[in-house]
């Protein structure tokens, strides 16, 4: 979808005393600077002193999915010598925040990244597949300065954003596999061979990238471009050489042992208040529908199912031949030192033999639980027998409940309400802590054996999120919560999320036995590293199993000065998939370095350095070195330190001695993300927040990929009734007085989708989408737009919904339900019902905290907060 503005279409005119609110050129103006910064960010400009002629007239602006590629003519075989390069680098302008008339330009969001720009006789075969792409591997610097002195001045981290899966199944575009078992890697450093090696002229050799040493290379090597060219084993053909993300099919040195079958253990709370409020019978049905779609591409996926309350209840699932033995029910009262009431070969059977008696059982299942027989559940002892069932070969327990681990040895106290406590230096102390040592040991105990740990967590009661989301983080894998089952109006939409990201979650590929590694060139280090992992050494980040739907940060640091054109950075990640296979997937990346300050400032990442900074401060949140209030005056001082740097180094004295808010355009982006930040649930004040909530937050934030990270920062608001197809529908700021009293919105926060009716809204509008003609008629709350025949407006609207979602299902498992809310209107106490009055109150509270730039939770408003900040730049 486009975020430029084209002429309006439909034609939406409010009551003749509301015409003129309407600003036309609000959205032009918009537009317009959303083009500019498509132009200032992505294109490279060469520097005329140190260019040809025809190297400037090459250098027209081109797209930005042209931008990377520059220069690439032919591909081009040669060995790669130590001359100087042509220096190509983004140009740096500059913005003033307080100045520009209407701020923020929320485009800049949807921009790809400055370019890395790396000359293509860097590579041993030039195509834009030799770097990184984005998609991959975002680094907070795409220019690095070449002394530590001036790294240290900049005062803006080195780190890179990493998602090494795009996709929720590995069949979606996945990258080239070179599985003839031939891995090439340096004797020194041990990096793997890639399109950035120098081919040392005249030998069988190659210089690595990484470390300069001179290795051999392979006897089977063809090193004649032009000698069978087509043949996998021509250097200049290879997988690892023409392209910077690629696997390898890992031969047996990788692996200690053979990979082992995927393996769910579920874990199924059958307490009181799971079956009370749907979560139970959700979930058998959710596995029910699921089981065709559960991974089992090698046909040894085996599957446990443990049902708990303040007893552990084990099923035997026989074989789908054995016709006539039923399911074994066995069950275990002693939570003290609970045991296996049989085999672990019993307890676990195998997915493809015994489907059909599977499918039997859990339609039978909720019959078994109908009368709740406690209001218990230990989780601790179920942990401990499934870990004894598992220890051996690995796999994941799947914990699904809707109750506070409240018996057996280390069961979980129900947290008292301390009014005051909350967003207070104590908060961390008495309620984001971790509240028994258990779940983090359990956790790295389940590390080391190969076991994760996911958690789907269900209901408004106090669950202790804050202590039990320590077995995920450390397992690599996940809490999912769902808050809203005992919401009246918001309990269909809980349902039906959980039961469609539940079936998501079961049919998302994942690997097994995964550890992940990032290599540096000299002058360079790894420092600290951030996501769902357990960093079993300084370098080496260990996932019992790896998920397709999150993103890790690792931080670097200069460690000396930079010598050369470019430094290198390759993300080895070593896992087996359920194929019985071993496979090693490489991601490597070059960039260039510099000298010059502003050329730095030019390559900025904005996206990608607040996604450091959320990762480093709610890390520090969750680890207890920072409290809530800490966290925010971090927030603030971080930008402090920044833009009084840049305007100190780069920015001259401005005409009369003003002081400006300015900085670079390339990080305009970041003040109102980071004032977002500190709105968010994770950091806002507010004695009223529900600490398992914050808690979900700070976690959620430990491993959500980049644009889910800016999308449930900030919204994306959709200006419907000035769209002109659904490629081209206009984004607005996510603030109330941006919006027309008579338009139609769509807001996006990654999580629900919001379609906001303007309580002016004109009769056209409401036939043309709604097929009614007052707004009283119009559906409200979660529900889906009706099928309108004839109507165009209706079917572009439900299009943009429908293309939001399908992006969404293809890389994360969140379902976003549909709420229709119709805004404030003068007689609305007249027309609508007392009902409708109370949903509408309801919902708008939801939808009202979308508008972000706003004054919300009692905090200032974006501008107001730059106004702030601008008087503490000195």
């Amino acid at each position: 979808m486009s975020h430029g503005k084209g002429k309006r279409v439909y034609p939406l005119l409010p009551p003749v005393q509301h015409q003129g609110s309407y600003r036309q050129q609000t959205s032009i103006d918009q537009a317009t600077e959303a083009l500019n910064g498509i132009h200032l960010h992505n294109v490279p400009v060469l520097n005329p002193d140190e260019s040809t002629p025809q190297q400037l007239e090459s250098n027209l602006p081109m797209s930005p999915s042209r931008v990377k590629a520059m220069s690439f003519q032919q591909q081009t075989y040669q060995p790669i010598n130590n001359e100087q390069s042509v220096r190509v680098f983004n140009e740096l302008y500059t913005v003033d925040l307080m100045e520009e008339e209407k701020q923020p330009s929320i485009g800049d969001l949807k921009l790809p990244p400055p370019p890395v720009i790396v000359p293509p006789e860097k590579m041993v075969v030039a195509s834009e597949s030799a770097n990184a792409s984005s998609d991959y591997i975002r680094s907070t610097l795409n220019a690095i300065p070449k002394t530590k002195a001036l790294y240290e001045k900049l005062k803006i981290p080195f780190a890179l954003v990493i998602r090494p899966y795009q996709f929720l199944h590995d069949n979606n575009n996945p990258p080239p596999l070179s599985d003839d078992g031939i891995i090439v890697r340096c004797r020194r450093c041990r990096a793997y061979i890639n399109p950035f090696i120098t081919l040392i002229p005249n030998s069988r050799r190659w210089r690595c990238n990484f470390c300069k040493l001179a290795n051999d290379l392979p006897s089977v090597f063809y090193l004649d471009p032009f000698d069978q060219p087509e043949q996998p084993n021509n250097l200049y053909n290879r997988k690892e050489i023409k392209h910077a993300v690629v696997e390898f099919l890992a031969p047996s040195e990788y692996s200690s042992r053979p990979p082992p079958p995927a393996i769910y253990s579920f874990i199924i709370d059958v307490s009181y208040d799971s079956i009370k409020n749907g979560t139970f019978t959700a979930t058998v049905n959710t596995l029910l529908q699921s089981i065709d779609m559960i991974p089992n591409h090698d046909n040894k996926t085996l599957v446990s199912i443990t049902c708990v309350n303040h007893i552990l209840h084990y099923f035997k699932i026989p074989l789908d031949t054995d016709l006539k033995t039923l399911p074994t029910l066995f069950e275990i009262a002693d939570l003290e030192e609970p045991f296996l009431p049989t085999t672990t070969n019993e307890l676990l059977f195998p997915l493809a033999l015994c489907k059909w008696k599977l499918k039997m059982f859990l339609q039978e299942l909720p019959d078994i639980f109908r009368t709740p027989q406690s209001n218990h559940f230990a989780l601790e002892a179920s942990l401990r027998t499934t870990y004894e069932m598992l220890s051996r070969r690995g796999g994941k327990i799947v914990v699904i409940s809707s109750s506070l681990p409240d018996c057996g040895p280390t069961s979980l106290a129900q947290h008292v309400e301390k009014v005051g406590l909350t967003d207070t230096a104590k908060e961390y102390n008495e309620l984001l802590r971790c509240s028994d040592a258990f779940y983090k040991q359990f956790a790295i105990e389940c590390n080391k054996s190969q076991i994760s740990v996911d958690l789907f967590l269900t209901g408004s009661k106090y669950l202790n999120i804050a202590t039990v989301s320590n077995l995920p983080r450390y397992t690599g894998g996940q809490t999912y919560y769902y808050p809203d089952f005992s919401d009246k109006i918001m309990v269909r939409s809980a349902l039906k999320r959980f039961e469609t990201e539940f079936n998501k979650y079961l049919s998302m590929d994942f690997s097994m036995e995964a550890v992940m590694r990032a290599r540096v060139s000299r002058g360079v280090k790894t420092e600290s590293f951030y996501g769902h992992f357990f960093n079993r050494s300084s370098d080496l980040c260990a996932f019992s199993s790896f998920p397709r739907d999150q993103s890790y940060v690792f931080q670097l640091t200069l460690e000396d000065n930079i010598m050369s054109e470019c430094i290198y950075v390759q993300i080895a990640l070593l896992l087996s998939l359920n194929r019985s296979e071993r496979r090693i997937r490489l991601i490597t990346l070059a960039i260039p370095t510099t000298s010059i300050l502003s050329e730095v400032y030019a390559s900025v990442d904005q996206l990608a350095l607040f996604t450091y900074y959320t990762r480093m401060i709610t890390s520090n949140v969750l680890g207890s070195s920072l409290t809530i209030p800490q966290a925010r005056d971090l927030v603030v001082f971080k930008l402090i330190e920044i833009l009084t740097i840049f305007q100190k180094n780069v920015i001259t004295r401005n005409e009369g001695g003003r002081i400006m808010l300015k900085c670079p355009s390339t990080m305009k982006m970041l003040p109102l993300l980071m004032h977002c930040l500190s709105k968010s649930i994770a950091l806002q004040p507010g004695a009223r927040i529900s600490i398992d909530l914050r808690a979900e937050a700070l976690n959620q934030f430990q491993s959500i990929p980049i644009k889910y990270l800016i999308r449930s920062i900030y919204p994306t608001v959709y200006s419907l009734h000035e769209m002109i197809t659904v490629n081209e529908c206009v984004t607005v700021n996510a603030s109330l007085p941006r919006l027309e009293n008579y338009g139609l919105y769509l807001i996006d926060n990654g999580y629900n989708l919001y379609l906001w009716v303007g309580g002016m809204a004109v009769p056209k509008l409401l036939e043309d989408v709604f097929n009614v003609s007052t707004l009283p008629e119009v559906p409200i709350g979660e529900v889906e737009l009706p099928f309108i025949e004839g109507s165009e407006f209706n079917k572009n609207v439900r299009d943009i919904i429908q293309e939001i979602r399908n992006e969404v299902n293809a890389d994360s498992i969140t379902y976003q339900p549909l709420y229709i809310v119709i805004g404030p209107s003068p007689n609305e106490q007249t027309t609508f019902s007392t009902e409708q009055l109370g949903m509408l109150a309801n919902l708008r509270v939801h939808a009202l905290n979308n508008f972000i730039e706003d004054s919300i939770f009692h905090m200032e408003s974006y501008r107001e907060f730059l106004q702030n900040l601008k008087s503490k730049i000195k």
